[in-house]
């Protein structure tokens, strides 16, 4: 590989990788999804990434690195630093080509993750307390053991092959006024913008980033980066973009947009039940920019990559709850009561005949907010909406029950 100070990518490269990730990764579906046109007010074409065999966009990039790879360098190995999709893309793709693979993953990388590279045939590294620890050491063992290191970003033929997914797009749809692309360490967008700006050079490049980690949108502002704190979209969450991908991808990027955590949230639950999909949080991004700029994309033609949909189930399961909360459809009513036999009888009965569905009761008698007598009430019940809610507060407490939604 060039040395990152001189290295470009071109059209032609990626161009090439396509030539050699051809049977190798999916060429993954792109739609025009009626349910997310009408959801955002615009019109909306998906690329389904998370169709990958690992479940996200990183093979292509971490394929196209292993396959121009010499002898000697397969013989020796490749290692690299991650705990997530650029793991089990390499970890995948190299067992597949016999070459011998290392994974440095962080202490805290989910037991899950591990265990789904390790059965990909990589050998795992568990070392330091962060990503940054963990790439510190790969480096270290890359020296020591004399492997080759296969960067997630900072890579041309990483970069290349990431790009092959805007040739698909702009092949499927070659009318698409814009392409909304995700921002972690860059290689994404460099590889994509470098792609459809050849094939389009009027086509709108968007980056989206996780407002807690706004590492290129800071760089290009030439300010220091403030990244830190637990993000849903921790396959975006980069401390510091990519040299190479700042370099190639900033002449190319129209705008940046930063999605708050809800905005993931949102476009994580509205996948699952508009486009009947999973997505992760970096996954959601492009779909979440949308749903909160769709002022910046009225009138055209927009290509959003579902990047990924390895999420964790529980956490999944958590995200589509939180928006039956924000939606109105799940709440936890309280209010104060006396403290005698048959009140929550009648009030549960007032619930019911409204078409409340109860979901759980909890009872707190040594609350100070409740006078000696009383008692404090948190019922958890699941309407039809916000204005069915609504509509059972009014009933309680026209009986008398001064319910709030909490």
């Amino acid at each position: 590989m060039s040395d990152r100070s001189t290295a470009t990518v071109t059209i032609d490269d990626i161009r090439a990788a396509a030539k050699r990730l051809a049977g190798r990764v999916e060429r993954t579906p792109m739609h025009h999804s009626r349910t997310l046109s009408k959801a955002t007010g615009l019109d909306v074409w998906v690329k389904y990434e998370n169709q990958q065999l690992t479940g996200a966009f990183k093979e292509r990039g971490a394929l196209n690195r292993l396959l121009q790879l010499s002898g000697d360098e397969k013989s020796r190995g490749v290692i690299c630093a991650s705990a997530g999709n650029h793991a089990q893309a390499l970890a995948h793709h190299a067992q597949a080509l016999g070459i011998p693979a290392t994974i440095v993953m962080p202490r805290g990388t989910p037991h899950v993750k591990v265990e789904q590279t390790r059965a990909r045939g990589a050998a795992i590294v568990i070392e330091g307390d962060t990503f940054d620890d963990a790439y510190a050491h790969a480096l270290k063992l890359r020296d020591e053991r004399n492997f080759v290191f296969v960067h997630p970003f900072d890579d041309a033929a990483v970069i290349a092959g990431q790009g092959t997914a805007a040739l698909e797009m702009l092949e499927d749809a070659p009318d698409l006024d814009a392409l909304v692309i995700p921002i972690g360490g860059g290689g994404l967008i460099a590889g994509m913008a470098i792609a459809a700006k050849a094939m389009k050079p009027d086509i709108r490049i968007i980056g989206v980033e996780a407002a807690m980690y706004p590492s290129f949108n800071a760089r290009s502002a030439g300010e220091k980066c403030k990244a830190s704190g637990q993000t849903i979209a921790e396959g975006i969450a980069v401390k510091a973009v990519g040299d190479l991908p700042f370099a190639l991808a900033r002449p190319l990027i129209d705008e940046i947009v930063l999605i708050d955590e809800p905005g993931f949230e949102q476009a994580i639950a509205l996948y699952v039940t508009a486009e009947k999909t999973v997505a992760e949080g970096a996954g959601a991004a492009t779909l979440a920019a949308l749903l909160a700029r769709p002022d910046a994309f009225k009138g055209a033609k927009v290509g959003i990559m579902l990047s990924g949909g390895n999420i964790d189930t529980r956490l999944l399961a958590s995200v589509l709850e939180r928006s039956l909360v924000r939606e109105g459809r799940i709440s936890v009513l309280r209010f104060i009561g006396d403290d005698r036999p048959g009140i929550l009888a009648t009030v549960t009965r007032i619930i019911g005949d409204h078409g409340g569905n109860i979901l759980q009761v909890e009872h707190h008698r040594m609350t100070l907010d409740a006078p000696i007598k009383g008692v404090e009430f948190d019922i958890e019940i699941e309407t039809r909406d916000a204005r069915h809610t609504a509509e059972i507060i009014a009933a309680l407490t026209a009986a008398g029950y001064e319910a709030r939604r909490l």
